[in-house]
This record gives C-alpha cells, structure tokens and sequence, in this order.
C-alpha cells in the first residue's frame, strides 16, 4: 500500500486472491492487505495446494504475471485460454470475479483471452466470458478492496458458512 504524497491517492496492487475473499469475507481481505498471517497449519489452506499440485497436470502452466498467478494457460486453436482450479464451485461467484480480474489484467496489456474455471472434485468446468456489466462490477469491487485497505481496524467478523473452512477463524472468533 502506498499513500502518493502529492495528490493523496491510494494505491494498491490488487491480487485475484484479494477479489477472491472480497466476495465471501471483507474482513480478511483487510486481514490479507495488512499482513495478518492465516494459520498455515491449517488443513483447508493444504488441501487447497494439494489440489493445485496435482491435479491437471498434464496441462499444468502455472504462469506468474505482474500481481497474478495464473493456474493454467494454454491454446485452444489461436485463442489464449486461462484457467482457474478450485476445490469446489461453493463460492463460484468468487471465482469468476477472480478469473475476470485476470482476464482484465491481461486486457490492459493487450492480451486477448479466454477463462474457464476448472473444479477437478466435481469434474466440473465453466467457461467465463468478459462483458461491459461484469468489468462494472469488477471495478466497483477494486475501489470497495481499496476503502477496505485504508480502515484502521478490520470490518467486523460475521458468522458465515466460509467461517468454519477459514484459517483466520480463530483470529476472528477465539473468544466465543
């Protein structure tokens, strides 16, 4: 995070995970963006490596690009497809943002591409197109992070389902 002196705009690098956790929990994302580690012994956060490790591997192309890590890459006649794996489609909403927040990462550098969000548990793949409506509501998403980031304190924690899979679950709730 950094604060620009001269014009007192807030700037940050937004990442797919923080688009990703914005649309199941603010608070961790204020969490994440301030540097409070999950627990990283925790079973979920394993599972979750587990699955990225081995699971397409034949069309495995992790590729790092600036502020995203994309899962897979590959070609599909002339057109770039990208792909996002997650262990289940429970919080497909999520995914699909964090998916658009990469195609419109490589939009901006002049890449046309394609997205699919891969669920190998499920057998299960979706196709995510990028639309004017979508880019909206990316953005209003990114400016939503960016107000989060610059709060002194976290929001405050809500109970949701995603509370009992959450590493920061004892952060949040350990006094209950």
């Amino acid at each position: 995070m950094v604060e620009n002196q001269k014009d007192k705009e807030f700037i940050m690098d937004i990442t797919g995970t923080h688009i990703w956790y914005y649309f199941i929990c603010q608070r961790e994302v204020w969490l994440m963006i301030h540097h409070i580690a999950p627990d990283e012994d925790d079973e979920n956060l394993d599972i979750g490596r587990f699955i990225s490790e081995h699971s397409y591997t034949r069309n495995k192309r992790e590729i790092v690009i600036g502020n995203i890590k994309i899962d897979r890459i590959r070609k599909e006649g002339k057109q770039l497809v990208i792909g996002e794996v997650k262990k289940s489609s429970s919080y497909i909403n999520s995914a699909r943002f964090q998916l658009l927040h990469y195609l419109n990462t490589l939009k901006k550098m002049g890449i046309e591409a394609k997205g699919e969000l891969l669920f190998p548990e499920e057998r299960k793949k979706e196709i995510v197109e990028w639309t004017e409506e979508a880019k909206k509501e990316l953005e209003q998403a990114m400016e939503n992070i960016r107000r989060i980031a610059r709060m002194p304190i976290p929001p405050a924690p809500k109970k949701i389902s995603f509370c009992r899979k959450c590493a920061y679950r004892e952060y949040c709730w350990a006094e209950e």
